[in-house]
């Protein structure tokens, strides 16, 4: 029996998003049109059928809306009793007339209102579900849940044991794909269930004081690389998305079953476990159609996805749970040190890429073979940054986490001209020249011993003026260790010499593609002569340091520490960067020979 899981998830919308601009085009706004109410029914009633026609059962999210509709009610006691869906609440939903006469706003997302209006909003949704049906629910969910709102629906209302809580990667290029509309930053979570911290929704709790109580899954399951590259609203394994993005042709859609597959293929990386959602609102489905779809084919997409899943469930490939019934599947497979891993390669445009991603309670990180095994996204869980989100906090819009790596949104390896953008990757010297591991492109093996996941890239070969040498790659994620061991091997020379490695990482902080105030930043490098010590002013000022224990960074702004630390002796430097290259580097330097190795660590601390 294969352990696939699938979380279907339904919600009845009564306004669902996009059918009331389309339902009531070239009319005044009327979200109580019984024409809109109708059709949004008949969307969710549809859905139901094609999931329970295939052997499926469903997670019915409740919203707000269809709270105060007799016939949403009786669907989900109807279909709780005869194919043991689960009546759950959904904090999406909300718009309706009875919210916007109380609240007086035409905002929607629950994560953006004030502490106060969550609390009074999570009361009256809970109230209301509970008059409907009798008890509380044990499941919710939103596109985002911010920590503080979580701690207080645990503290509330107990019984909740799982929710939606983010869009993996739903930040700025999504953004931008919206012609700059769509409000809702919030990359930088993990792209599968975890246990959220207490201080912060998108890291995952590290021990039993940091855990919210709730087990937190994505919004969707997305293709890891085509969305980190692009816009993930594009890339996933709901149909929508894949309409949406045009990846269809003649009506045949094969890119959204060759994605299932590679969720399922997760499992090799995972001890066996695999996991997949499909959840999305029923405005997708109405009948006028959406992006240049016809109903008839969004209707088949999904009748077409749905047979699959029920297909591979027949097959004893896949097992469809409820959230609540995921929820203590999960706390009971998984310790709270278990990472996340996925070599995903892509899928879509034909190339031979792959991108490794990890994710503990203590990081989130990318490696792409790509740049010979660049770090290209590193996010300092060990911090549990407290970051506030919603009116009245400093980030109303942008709940994301943190990065300090992120090659996209702050130029990676290549820049124009000038300056340096935010990567983690290895230089060699010889003889005046330098290459750099970004430039070679490899592929990757994944393994296990124990506890320590390991990453082995293909050698790489590169050649200098007067000299060609072979080396390899090998990145060791020990569990609980808040720590990346790289091992760098050469592995044959044309001739007998010395080359210097350069191991560094180019950091800074941020959500966004523009720069932050760097003044928090304090950089030292400590070595046979004690420690050095630069504190971030744009100077292009650099410290080097023989002998060397560390080369470190403290940013005040995200309370995170990073460390690099070399294995034997090796020098360490600092270079702190400008103003228009507001970055800051850490380095580590070491004379190879033929079969020599260098091993370094990169560590992520709370700063205090």
């Amino acid at each position: 029996m294969s352990n696939f899981i699938l979380n279907l998830i339904h919600r009845p919308e009564m306004v669902p998003e996009y059918a009331e601009k389309i339902t009531g085009h070239g009319k005044k706004e009327n979200i109580e049109a019984q024409s809109l109410l109708t059709e949004s029914l008949d969307i969710f009633k549809l859905q139901q059928n094609i999931a329970h026609k295939n052997g499926l059962k469903t997670t019915i999210q409740m919203t707000y809306a269809s709270l105060f509709n007799d016939e949403a009610i009786q669907i989900a006691k109807d279909d709780h009793n005869k194919y043991g869906d689960e009546i759950a609440l959904s904090l999406l939903g909300l718009p309706c007339k009875e919210f916007r006469e109380k609240y007086k706003t035409k905002d929607f997302c629950i994560w953006m209102f004030s502490m106060e209006d969550k609390k009074a909003i999570v009361n009256d949704v809970f109230g209301k579900f509970y008059e409907v049906f009798g008890f509380y629910p044990i499941s919710t969910g939103s596109y985002y849940l911010d920590a503080e709102l979580i701690n207080y629906i645990k503290e509330k209302y107990p019984s909740v044991i799982c929710a939606v809580a983010t869009c993996w990667e739903e930040g700025p290029k999504a953004y931008r794909t919206c012609n700059n509309s769509w409000y809702t930053i919030f990359d930088g979570g993990p792209w599968n269930p975890w246990i959220p911290s207490k201080q912060n929704t998108h890291a995952p709790a590290a021990d039993e004081t940091e855990d919210s109580g709730i087990v937190a899954i994505p919004h969707l399951s997305r293709d890891l690389l085509a969305c980190f590259d692009g816009n993930g609203s594009n890339f996933g394994t709901h149909p929508q998305n894949v309409l949406r993005g045009m990846i269809y042709k003649d009506g045949k859609y094969p890119y959204l079953f060759n994605l299932i597959d590679q969720y399922r293929h997760l499992e090799k990386y995972n001890g066996g476990e695999a996991y997949n959602m499909v959840f999305v609102g029923p405005g997708w489905m109405n009948k006028a159609g959406r992006w240049e779809v016809p109903y008839e084919m969004s209707v088949k997409s999904y009748e077409d996805c749905m047979a699959y899943y029920g297909k591979l469930k027949k097959e004893g490939k896949c097992i469809d749970m409820t959230m609540a019934e995921y929820a203590g599947h999960y706390r009971a497979k998984k310790t709270y040190t278990t990472p996340e891993c996925a070599l995903w390669k892509d899928i879509l445009y034909g190339s031979d890429k792959q991108l490794f991603w990890y994710s503990d309670p203590f990081m989130r990180t990318c490696v792409d073979m790509n740049q010979g095994g660049a770090l290209i996204d590193l996010r300092p869980y060990a911090a549990k940054i407290n970051w506030p989100v919603g009116i009245g906090t400093k980030h109303v819009q942008d709940a994301s986490y943190p990065f300090v790596v992120q090659s996209l949104y702050r130029a990676g390896y290549f820049t124009h001209y000038a300056g340096e953008g935010t990567i983690r990757s290895l230089k060699i010297h010889y003889q005046g020249e330098e290459a750099d591991l970004c430039l070679c492109r490899t592929r990757a093996k994944f393994s296990q011993n124990g506890n320590t996941r390991s990453l082995t890239l293909d050698p790489v070969e590169l050649e200098f003026s007067d000299l060609k040498l072979t080396m390899q790659t090998v990145y060791d994620f020990e569990e609980g260790a808040s720590a990346i061991k790289t091992t760098r091997r050469i592995l044959s020379m044309s001739k007998p010499a010395e080359v210097e490695f350069d191991e560094y990482i180019t950091a800074c902080y941020g959500t966004t593609e523009y720069p932050e105030d760097m003044t928090c930043v304090t950089l030292s490098v400590k070595g046979n002569e004690g420690e050095q010590t630069i504190n971030y002013n744009y100077k292009c000022r650099e410290a080097l340091a023989a002998d060397a224990l560390y080369a470190s960074a403290v940013i005040d702004a995200i309370n995170t520490r990073i460390d690099f630390e070399p294995s034997g002796k090796a020098d360490a430097y600092i270079r702190e960067g400008y103003a228009f290259s507001p970055m800051f580097t850490l380095g580590l330097k070491k004379k190879i020979g033929e079969k020599g190795e260098f091993v370094s660590w990169l560590r992520l601390k709370k700063a205090q």
